[in-house]
């Protein structure tokens, strides 16, 4: 049987390519989401582009079929618009007139209520929410949603015997199986009789093997790992083979400051990148930051206060003086004064080729999968670049931890040589930060 799925607005401006995902079915747009473009459409940000591009697909579109009777899709289903459905259940229903969103569900139920297979897609929970007490199915759009329950963690642990564990040592190798392993997936060896006897290895896909960590108990900038996790991390960071790093991770895990302590390894004493560029997503891509005062650094210093926090914290650690507040700050405006260090907002990485560069972005939890595709489009030659982030924490109102740019990345990329990914959970900040992170 033939599905109407009436698309909220929202779906489309998360991702215009909806318009499209449902196969051989019925696709319908109430009136009131095409004037909802329409207003979207003069956005400089994410949703305006967005916003365009899905009324440009909706142009095509109507080059092919006749008003009223919709418009024939390339997978088999079918576009119609729908205009009117609905105008006089409003008081029945006891659904406000005046908002557009209620219109719209209105839309859904009077098709509903002419006998069509009815299902409402929406970003907005309470829409959906409303959808389900007037008797219609409500989905979330799946299309680019992960099952973050099993999101790959990017280690393992494997029992073996304690002569497998002394032969890793003595040969710098343990054969596995290729299949039942990710490019550069790490694994924790426990001994079967002997748990404390344990060995941490990292796969290495051309040989099919586990080798021990390269950079095993090395201190990066005065930054020494505090935990397997952090150890498995540094590995990654470091190593120029991977050009695409993910951490995730509760809050106070190291995610931000292993991160930027290796990007200044690697910077400032490796010399193998030409700088450091740090940004973050404290507002979503695209979005101004002219609503700050002063300059653009001092707009960025507004909301860039947690990687200063990072930076003062790695130079303390690196001086080992007791006087080193004034002294690390003034550090990070040389590192900054000297191009050596960069912070950039999100609204103008678009459209750039950044070559060289050791590329940290933080927060990544906030960003859409497209949102993510367009940073990392931006990497060039001899580029690596990180992103890091605590699926928990996001204040995207249309993001979960099952739908942001960075668990979406982890899936996609996991098991490419050039991809690592680690997930972090022991808070290493603070007793009090631990205690938060887990009771509150």
């Amino acid at each position: 049987m033939r599905k109407t799925f009436v698309l909220d607005t929202n779906v489309i401006l998360h991702n215009p390519n909806s318009l499209v995902s449902f196969a051989d079915n019925t696709v319908l747009l109430p009136i009131e989401v095409l004037e909802e473009l329409d207003r979207f459409k003069r956005n400089h940000d994410e949703k305006g582009r967005n916003a365009r591009i899905a009324i440009r697909m909706l142009d095509s579109f109507r080059e092919k079929g006749e008003p009223g009777e919709g418009f024939p899709l390339e997978n088999g289903g079918i576009l119609k618009i729908s205009v009117g459905d609905g105008r006089d259940k409003n008081v029945f229903l006891g659904l406000s007139e005046s908002l557009v969103d209620n219109k719209i569900l209105l839309a859904a139920y009077a098709r509903k209520e002419k006998g069509e297979a009815v299902i409402f897609v929406s970003k907005d929970i309470n829409a959906r929410i409303k959808a389900n007490a007037l008797g219609i199915i409500s989905v979330d759009f799946e299309k680019q949603k992960v099952d973050f329950e099993r999101l790959y963690s990017g280690c393992r642990v494997l029992e073996v015997t304690d002569k497998e564990i002394d032969a890793f040592f003595e040969k710098k190798e343990h054969p596995v199986k290729k299949e039942n392993f990710h490019a550069n997936e790490f694994a924790v060896l426990v001994d079967k009789n002997e748990p404390k006897h344990t060995a941490i290895a990292r796969y290495k896909e051309d040989f099919g093997i586990l080798m021990p960590l390269i950079f095993n108990k090395m201190n990066v900038m005065s930054i020494r790992p505090r935990n397997r996790e952090q150890a498995m991390a540094i590995e990654l960071l470091l190593n120029n083979d991977i050009h695409l790093v993910t951490l995730v991770g509760p809050a106070g895990t190291g995610k931000t400051l292993l991160a930027i302590a290796a990007g200044l390894q690697k910077v400032v004493k490796d010399k193998s990148y030409a700088g450091l560029l740090i940004s973050r997503p404290v507002m979503p891509l695209g979005k101004d930051i002219g609503y700050l005062p002063g300059t653009k650094e001092e707009k960025l210093e507004n909301w860039m206060g947690p990687i200063f926090d990072n930076l003062e914290y790695i130079l303390h650690a690196e001086k080992k003086d007791k006087e080193v507040k004034g002294k690390s700050k003034a550090q990070v405006e040389k590192y900054i004064d000297d191009e050596i260090l960069e912070l950039e907002a999100m609204t103008f990485m678009r459209g750039r080729s950044i070559p060289d560069r050791f590329i940290i972005i933080d927060e990544a939890q906030n960003m859409t999968p497209h949102e993510v595709k367009t940073v990392i489009s931006r990497a060039g030659n001899h580029t690596k670049m990180v992103l890091t982030g605590d699926p928990y924490q996001i204040d995207n109102p249309y993001l979960d931890s099952s739908s942001n740019g960075l668990t979406y990345c982890v899936e996609k990329m996991k098991g490419q040589k050039m991809f690592g990914h680690m997930t972090l959970m022991k808070s290493e900040r603070s007793s009090l930060a631990a205690l938060a992170a887990k009771l509150l």
